[in-house]
């Protein structure tokens, strides 16, 4: 309705300057201004009379059919302080043009670049089980620029549109504190195949670094001797810790086992039992490896299983930023280098276990 009236008000404008100014309509609508400034000036109680968008529309509309030196005497509404207020007005815009910047925007912060936006749309598009400090991590270890997880979340808000068919699942898990070096952890967790048959996996990791030390799986039951032909396997070219930390699993009371790390030269070290907030570093890669890679791809045997497993060893360790780490990676904090940043505008892909994940690299 708005914008009908809008029309029609353009319509009558556009007429009325059509047939000019003068004569008897001249006289007509100079009377009909008169009168009309006369009743607001009765209405009003004020010291400066009230004016309706009604009463301005309909002034306006009368003087397009008088002169203009006819305006000045028909004004009989406007007074000095009008006046006055309106020469006021003129200045401080006349200084605002000379002065002011002649950038137009809204005040506060530029934001994030057009590039950077593309680039964390990008990575959330190629990867939607990434949170928010997740992409951060990213940006900042890739690209070398120090970006805040809510930013993050504010770009994604106004520029990502996800997409339905996507289970997007639950954001990345981060690491809490450091232990000492040379501390690995140990434990197993199991998985079915396609053909719904038990595998058990151990899985070893260096708790100061967060490295993936290796995999090891087995079909069947687990005793003894497979505990430490598993342990053997998984460790296998990647030397030997001087303490290595371990539940309260039966698995871990064999006689075997505990003569197996005596032979190596192993401390072992208990966590509490019935507390797995004890043992947190390798119950949560156990979580992250079964969240974020197997509930997402099937697998026939132990030898498909473990393939598979170390494809995504060499993503964990040489890709995937942690934050207890600032970002970096296992390997990085391994070899105490970090890589060249990207820039934002020229950057490419690289896509890990079977492009399941894909982070930017510098081009």
């Amino acid at each position: 309705m708005k914008s009908v009236l809008l029309l029609f008000a353009h319509f009558l404008t556009t007429l009325a300057r059509l047939l000019g100014p003068g004569g008897l309509k001249a006289v007509l609508a100079e009377n009909l201004l008169i009168k009309h400034q006369l009743l607001v000036l009765n209405r009003s109680r004020q010291r400066a009379p009230a004016l309706s968008p009604v009463d301005r529309m309909f002034m306006g509309f009368w003087t397009l059919f008088m002169k203009p030196r006819r305006l000045l005497r028909a004004a009989v509404a406007i007074k000095p302080p009008t006046l006055l207020k309106f020469h006021r007005a003129l200045i401080t815009r006349k200084y605002r043009l000379l002065f002011s910047s002649r950038r137009r925007g809204k005040p506060g912060p530029p934001g994030p670049s057009a590039e950077l936006i593309a680039a964390i749309v990008a990575i959330k598009q190629r990867n939607p089980r990434y949170g928010c400090p997740r992409i951060a991590l990213i940006i900042t270890n890739t690209f070398g620029v120090p970006i805040d997880k809510d930013v993050v979340r504010r770009v994604l808000a106004s520029h990502y549109r996800p997409n339905p068919s996507l289970d997007g699942g639950p954001s990345w898990l981060s690491f809490i504190g450091s232990m000492k070096d040379s501390l690995w952890s140990v434990d197993l967790f199991c998985g079915e195949s396609i053909l719904l048959k038990t595998h058990w996996v151990m899985v070893v990791m260096d708790q100061f670094t967060r490295r993936l030390i290796g995999f090891a799986v087995t079909a069947g039951d687990v005793d003894g001797p497979a505990l430490c032909r598993l342990f053997n396997r998984a460790v296998s070219g990647q030397g030997i810790p001087r303490y290595l930390s371990s539940d309260n699993d039966p698995l871990f009371t064999f006689q075997r086992w505990r003569a197996n790390l005596r032979i190596l030269g192993i401390a072992e070290i208990k966590s509490i039992p019935y507390l797995p907030i004890s043992h947190p570093f390798i119950e949560r890669l156990i979580g992250t490896i079964r969240r974020e890679y197997l509930d997402h791809v099937l697998f026939w045997n132990a030898t498909d299983l473990e393939r598979k497993l170390n494809t995504f060893k060499d993503y964990y360790n040489g890709y995937r930023g942690h934050a207890s780490l600032k970002g970096r990676t296992p390997d990085q904090i391994s070899t105490g280098t970090l890589p060249a940043p990207a820039r934002l505008d020229r950057f490419s892909w690289k896509q890990h276990c079977r492009e399941l994940f894909q982070t930017p690299v510098a081009a």
